[in-house]
């Protein structure tokens, strides 16, 4: 594993050499920074990688804000991407307040985000990766998404996918993977998919070397396709989120088993070297620690597109002799690898994390016009005003999030409840004080298939139980063991967490927060949740808890949320 004083020393020769970290003067106001600005790269070798993930469906324009806590454990602790804010800048040698700056790090945000606008949008999206292939050549560029692409929003609820699929194949999408795809259910996913055997609807190949079929263990996606570019032959290795049937609804994919499998992986390497494979190419959706302990067991690799961590670092991380390249999320980055050979291997490459700035880039217009179509038979609802927003609304974060806050004191109200508990999900859009909250903006945090909120009585020996897996879920310092997300939101209960302690005993000083006394274990709580991965979970959609509660209101400021104590973080 590369050590953090190895990696500091790399990192800022190579920032030094890309200039990241260059102060932008005249730059220093969104109108002055262009596509051109954006897309300015020497090309280099015989061909281009490009690749964006962890979109959840996110067709229009957002503030998205990054992580400000993101702790590290074991051999990963204080190593990017676990290092947020000044130390992130520093380490990459990125200016406070340039564009850099404000698309990589939470510092300054709400400043930051007035000044250069909105990111994402596939309109925006679209005309990178035409740009990029005209430049280069449609017969030199691999465009590849690492999945959570068909869930995180109301249009993609609605069609069960089908719009975002549309939208993949207008970008050239050639091939990508799944996590939450599995959430629509494993019949949708054939259809869309199909399987190694048969195509689906989709002109994307669906690449999950990592998924079998129960019965029998019979792979049921295909594992790699052989991609041609620039006279190289690459191998594009599928590898869906392992822990899926843990981390979501076990009854919506029965009859098929996950895993992060390594030594399939090194089969699958193995047989694509063996078929010629000049550039073996992992699309991954393993999360960021574990592909970098992947990387440093299974030789082979020449480059690893992570996802799932939603992860964004302006420069590759090298272990041993394979990149790990991490592109963010929200449709916020687009990678770029341009890829030079030599005697059939990677000998050299150059790399840029292009920041999606949506008043920079000019909209493509085919893709434009296909969002639209697609929007247009829910855009007056999507865009009706649920209440006034007066605070930084965020999610995002190892603890909590403001969004996250807002939907546990909603649950705590509407439900009538005591206690309230909210899954530590990645995705989701910011918003500015001062921006109405919209049906548009509540459907970014909670479209999903299992929305259901949930009223139930708990022990309290059960609260520390439930927090105590999560805790060991984000927290083991084997990133084999981390299946996933961040820590449960807590609403109307507060506690201190050791992140160093053994299992079970991370958790202690619970107390609920109305009465200020202690929580305990024998004593029965009402708590509310949703997103339960039981089946048949009865209770209402979450949007319309949360809807009930913005309506009551009319207006909402969330403070920062100060009850929880976590210790071991340094």
């Amino acid at each position: 594993m590369i050590s953090r004083r190895d990696f500091l020393q790399v990192a800022a020769g190579a920032a030094a050499i890309a200039g990241v970290g260059a102060p932008l003067s005249a730059q220093a106001q969104r109108q002055a920074i262009g596509q051109d600005d954006l897309l300015r790269f020497t090309p280099k070798g015989q061909l281009t990688i490009l690749h964006m993930t962890d979109c959840h469906a996110q067709l229009m324009p957002l503030y998205f804000r990054e992580p400000s806590v993101n702790i590290g454990v074991g051999e990963a602790k204080g190593l990017p991407p676990h290092i947020t804010d000044t130390e992130f800048l520093n380490t990459f040698g990125i200016a406070p307040g340039s564009h850099h700056a404000y698309a990589l790090s939470s510092a300054d945000f709400t400043a930051l985000a007035r000044t250069y606008g909105r990111v994402g949008g596939m309109d925006r999206m679209a005309t990178l990766i035409k740009a990029i292939r005209a430049e280069r050549g449609a017969d030199r560029t691999l465009v590849l998404d690492g999945g959570d692409a068909l869930q995180g929003s109301f249009t993609a609820l609605q069609s069960k996918g089908a719009d975002m699929i549309r939208v993949l194949e207008a970008l050239g999408i050639e091939a990508t993977t799944g996590h939450w795809e599995f959430t629509l259910g494993a019949d949708r996913i054939s259809e869309l998919f199909g399987d190694k055997e048969k195509p689906g609807s989709s002109r994307i190949a669906f690449l999950a070397g990592n998924i079998r079929e129960n019965e029998f263990e019979d792979t049921v996606f295909k594992s790699t396709k052989m991609f041609e570019k620039g006279g190289v032959r690459i191998a594009v290795i599928g590898q869906a989120f392992p822990f899926t049937p843990i981390a979501n609804p076990r009854w919506m994919m029965p009859k098929w088993s996950f895993g992060i499998r390594e030594a399939d992986v090194r089969k699958n390497v193995e047989a694509a070297r063996a078929a010629g494979a000049q550039l073996v190419v992992l699309l991954s959706h393993n999360g960021f620690d574990v592909d970098r302990k992947l990387a440093s067991r299974v030789d082979g690799i020449d480059i690893i597109l992570t996802a799932h961590t939603h992860d964004a670092l302006p420069k590759p991380i090298r272990v041993k002799s394979t990149l790990l390249v991490a592109t963010g999320s929200a449709a916020k980055f687009l990678s770029r690898l341009d890829i030079e050979m030599k005697d059939g291997r990677m000998a050299d490459v150059s790399f840029a994390l292009i920041p999606v700035l949506t008043d920079a880039i000019a909209p493509d217009p085919d893709v434009a016009k296909l969002i639209s179509e697609i929007r247009a038979p829910h855009a007056k609802m999507l865009a009706t005003e649920l209440a006034h927003n007066e605070s930084l609304i965020y999610r995002r974060g190892n603890f909590n999030g403001t969004f996250d806050d807002l939907i546990c004191q909603a649950m705590l109200s509407v439900r009538d409840a005591e206690i309230s508990l909210s899954p530590g999900f990645r995705w989701g859009n910011s918003l500015l004080p001062g921006q109405p909250l919209t049906w548009d903006d509540l459907y970014t945090a909670t479209a999903m298939t299992y929305p259901n909120c949930y009223r139930v009585t708990m022990k309290g020996e059960m609260l520390k139980t439930i927090l105590e897996d999560v805790a060991d879920n984000l927290f083991n310092a084997d990133p084999y063991y981390q299946q996933g997300g961040d820590m449960v939101r807590v609403g109307g209960m507060g506690y201190t967490i050791d992140i160093n302690a053994a299992m079970g005993r991370r958790i202690s000083d619970m107390t609920h927060l109305k009465t200020g006394k202690p929580i305990e274990a024998d004593r029965e709580y009402v708590v509310a949740g949703w997103a339960s991965v039981n089946e048949g979970v009865a209770g209402p959609p979450i949007w319309d808890v949360v809807a009930a509660h913005l309506r009551d209101r009319k207006s909402i400021r969330i403070s920062d949320n100060q009850s929880v104590k976590i210790r071991g973080a340094i």
